[in-house]
């Protein structure tokens, strides 16, 4: 039977008491960590969210007390009344902020008692990621996912704090919308009241917000919950949260960039007490891709991409002739690469569409390669692979295989490195995207970002004639190799903003049906605006230094987009599918 408050009150966290409050009489409340009984001396300690403090139970002090709390086991819910005393020097713990102190117990409440646990919750052997997200409210009892949601509040704490200085309004966007092509399958809610019509939950609140700079509320921001159907991965989850922000009367994208480095330089010296250094490094798309191959470049690292291509102008092989061909040298490094090493980065630019490696290794015994006899003695010299060297090498027609198999086989060589240091923080903007990009699935031009970016006005000039060579402006914030945040300048031009639409193969019927409450308001004096969206999920990760988004969120889902513990999604009653006008559709996924 469990004790009742009886009236007391916890007087202070238990990690907020440190030697200073000496002889204080203080209630805790928490769950038991450990116990360790001594014989007439039984050790308690007491967790809260803040931390830990050892609870002392003497049986010379207080013999019912002690019996009292003989029944106390791992994770019992208590209540400890008692007097803050200093530790005996020899018995300072040192690895937590209250090593130094104790609570000599006066009084105790259970408050409730706890089954056997089905992982241990203070042990460095994690159970199995399956057990645990079953049982994830025991789970986020771990001090390190404690820590962890707490920096996701103080992120989100500072962000609001900075967009409230600079004049940002926060303002919530329906949940239930409109079913748009965003990218992604939408989340799809049927419609009670409304026969046979469904909503869609917000894959990102990119209408609602320009809607909200033609309705004149020029600064706004909304820490934003979005929902995606699509594949899952370490670092993707189906919902999400953004924080969302969009502003009126810019054109340009420094000064949208400007403002937002100064949220990020506060976000990691507030919730990190890091010091990023302004202006954030710049570059554009094409150097990305050319030199790190990807829009997201890494940069705690080198081995950067070279253009061989002018090496092998002239060489007629089919290997090489009219091929772009890029490469890696990775200097002095040759006796770390075996056959078998080499291979393995082979692998791995096949998975990125290439046919492979080309591999040159210049070591005791000289230049190897399967390519020298097709090389003539001036191309080889113009290699130049000195001694102790590698040079990996991609040829092929497309760039764009050749620069992301290489980006690939990059990071592949800088993890046998361990190159990518979780306590090292490089960024850049990455800036002038394709506005658009070709899509041979669906023979079609397809928005690189969406299609609300506004194009550089420079390149306006080939809307009809070579839409492939606009670029955007856009840009997107790279932080370790991972996009923390991305945004656009916004078309606001009506006519420029249909013809965005035809050249992404809209008809004007297919513009009205899908967009039409969007494009209608076009008519009514659109202001200039521009804005972007920080992953509140990645950017927690990063500053957390943890590779598995499943950390950073509370209750989060598997592989298979359902929740262990809530054991969502599940059927529902007949009664409800009626309500709904639905029927299930109970055929096997292959007799579909």
């Amino acid at each position: 039977m469990s004790d009742f408050l009886n009236g007391k009150e916890r007087t202070c966290r238990c990690a907020e008491l440190n030697k200073n409050d000496e002889n204080r009489k203080v209630t805790l409340m928490g769950w038991v960590q450990k116990r360790r009984d001594f014989g007439s001396l039984l050790f308690i300690d007491l967790r809260d969210i803040s931390g830990i403090i050892q609870v002392v139970f003497n049986s010379e002090n207080n013999t019912e007390l002690f019996n009292k709390a003989q029944d106390l086991r791992n994770e019992y819910c208590i209540c400890v009344e008692g007097i803050v005393k200093l530790r005996d020097k020899n018995t300072i713990n040192s690895k937590i902020s209250t090593g130094e102190i104790e609570i000599i117990a006066t009084d105790l409440l259970i408050l409730s008692s706890s089954d056997v646990l089905p992982f241990s919750i203070e042990s460095n052997q994690l159970a199995n990621e399956n057990i645990r997200l079953k049982y994830r409210y025991l789970d986020l009892r771990r001090e390190y996912l404690a820590k962890i949601l707490t920096l996701r509040h103080n992120i989100t704490k500072t962000v609001r704090e900075y967009l409230n200085e600079n004049q940002f309004l926060e303002i919530e966007t329906p949940m239930l919308g409109k079913s748009t092509p965003e990218g992604a399958r939408d989340y799809l809610v049927p419609s009670r009241v409304n026969k046979n019509c469904f909503y869609a939950l917000p894959q990102s609140p990119q209408l609602y917000k320009q809607l909200l700079m033609i309705a004149g509320y020029d600064r706004y921001y909304q820490i934003a919950r979005c929902f995606r159907d699509e594949d899952l991965r370490a670092n993707r989850q189906p919902e999400f949260t953004q924080i969302d922000i969009e502003m009126s009367f810019i054109d340009k994208e420094e000064k949208i960039m400007n403002l937002m480095e100064g949220m990020i330089q506060r976000v990691f010296k507030n919730c990190a007490n890091i010091n990023l250094k302004r202006p954030f490094k710049r570059m554009t798309y094409k150097t990305a891709m050319e030199t790190y191959g990807s829009d997201k470049p890494d940069l705690r690292f080198g081995f950067e991409i070279h253009d061989y291509t002018e090496v092998f102008k002239d060489n007629k092989e089919d290997l090489f002739k009219n091929k772009i061909v890029r490469g890696i040298l990775l200097e002095n490094l040759a006796k770390d690469f075996s056959r078998k090493e080499l291979d393995k980065l082979v692998n791995v630019a096949k998975i990125y569409k290439a046919k492979g490696l080309i591999t040159f290794v210049h070591d005791s015994e000289g230049l190897r390669s399967s390519a020298l006899k097709i090389m003539t003695d001036e191309e080889i010299k113009k290699l130049n692979v000195k001694e102790n060297s590698v040079l990996l090498l991609v040829s092929d027609a497309n760039d764009e295989v050749v620069c992301t198999s290489l980006g690939a086989v990059r990071l592949a060589v800088a993890d046998k490195y361990n190159l990518r240091d979780p306590n090292k923080y490089e960024i850049t903007w990455v800036v002038d995207f394709p506005l658009l990009e070709y899509s041979e699935e669906e023979k079609r031009f397809v928005a690189k970002h969406h299609p609300f970016t506004s194009p550089k006005e420079e390149d306006l000039i080939y809307l009809d004639s070579a839409p492939e060579k606009i670029r955007a402006k856009a840009y997107d914030l790279v932080i370790n190799g991972e996009e923390a945040g991305g945004g656009s300048i916004r078309i606001y031009n009506r006519e420029l903003q249909k013809k965005m639409f035809n050249l992404l193969g809209f008809t004007d019927e297919g513009i009205q049906e899908q967009f039409g409450f969007f494009v209608n308001a076009f008519n009514y004096g659109t202001p200039p605006h521009g804005g972007l969206a920080f992953g509140l999920d990645r950017l927690t990760m990063l500053l957390a230094k943890t590779d598995n988004i499943k950390d950073v969120i509370a209750f989060p889902k598997i592989q298979t987009a359902s929740d262990l513990m809530s054991e969502a999604p599940s059927m529902v009653s007949q009664k409800q599918l009626d309500e709904l006008r639905l029927i299930l559709n109970t055929k096997a996924d292959d007799e579909i």
